[in-house]
Formats: C-alpha cells, sequence, structure tokens
C-alpha cells in the first residue's frame, strides 16, 4: 500500500513548481513561528521536492540557528548540522545535499520535514528510509512540521505504529493541523 500511494504522491508532486515554497514563509511565520531561540531543522529541495530555502532565509534573519540533515547508516536517526546563508553543501547519500564534517552539530526544537504526501491526521509518507520516523522518535519534545504542496494529500496514507505523526502540515494553501 505505501508503495501505491508513493507512486500517486511523486506523480502528484512531478508537475508543480518548486517556487510555490515561497509560500511557506508567511504560512509559518503567520500561523505557527518556532519559539524564539529554537534550532530550526530543514531540507535541502531535491529535484520537484517544494523549496522551503526562502523559509529557512527568513528564519535565520529572526536569528534562529539553521541545522540540515546528515544521512547517516541505514538504520539510524538523523544527525543535524549547522547551515548558514552561504554555506557550502556536500553532496550526501541518496542525492541530498548536507553540510560538511566540520559544521557544528546541533540537535533540533522544531523540525521541517519533508514528505511524499500526508493526510488530515497528520501520518506523513516519506521515500521509505524510516530516517524522519526514527529521528522524531528520538526527539519527543520537537515539533515537527510538514512542508508540502497541497496537492500531495491523500484522503489516508498507510502507516504503521513506527511512523510518527506530524503536528502540522504547511503547503502553499495554508496550514494544516491533523485532525484528532
Amino acid at each position: 500500500m505505501k508503495a501505491e500511494a508513493r507512486a500517486v504522491a511523486l506523480a502528484r508532486r512531478a508537475s508543480l513548481d518548486p517556487a510555490l515554497g515561497a509560500a511557506l514563509v508567511r504560512v509559518v511565520l503567520d500561523h505557527m513561528p518556532p519559539p524564539p531561540g529554537a534550532v530550526v531543522s530543514g531540507f535541502w529541495p531535491m529535484g520537484p521536492e517544494i523549496d522551503i530555502r526562502p523559509l529557512l532565509l527568513a528564519l535565520h534573519d529572526r536569528g534562529h540557528a539553521i541545522a540540515l540533515p546528515v544521512t547517516p547508516k541505514r538504520g539510524n536517526p538523523l544527525l543535524f548540522r549547522r547551515w548558514r546563508p552561504g554555506d557550502e553543501l556536500a553532496r550526501g547519500p541518496l542525492g541530498t545535499r548536507q553540510p560538511g564534517p566540520g559544521a557544528e552539530a546541533l540537535t533540533p526544537d522544531y523540525l521541517l520535514v519533508p514528505l511524499l504526501a500526508f493526510d488530515r491526521a497528520g501520518r506523513r509518507l516519506g521515500y521509505g528510509g524510516g530516517y524522519y520516523d526514527r529521528t522524531l522518535a528520538a526527539l519527543p519534545g520537537a515539533t515537527a512540521v510538514g512542508c508540502a504542496y497541497a496537492a500531495q494529500e491523500l484522503d489516508e496514507v498507510p502507516a504503521g505504529p513506527e511512523d510518527a505523526r506530524l503536528q502540522a502540515i504547511a503547503t502553499e494553501a495554508g496550514l494544516i493541523i491533523p485532525e484528532g
């Protein structure tokens, strides 16, 4: 079921403009901004993922430390390293871009989470590695906000007991607070 949902989500996302991510600046800052002093993790967009870089810049300008994920060996939670505008990024596994090994390690309080699909219950569908599920389980007090195009919403995302739920989903159309 997850493979089928991923195929649907990828097809929906393929024709969307990553620049729609600029709308997330207002959506997040107006409706669910990170608390002052929070360390915020984001992600560097891959291919047609929604581009949250304008939001990362806005949060940096507000004084937040920004961290980007570093993909560890499979089966482990993500690591996070500081990113500042202008920093060079290294190539990571699976087509990711990440801060180099010399960047400061940080622990995020507020995570902007990439996803392929989401539903109104806060379930998310990622790429299948389980990295964010393990990471969110290891950060129980952190806030997790999914970032996606509105078109990535499904009626129901297949999920198991180990799949972490999101506190909110930010799309170009607005903020969704999960039901229930």
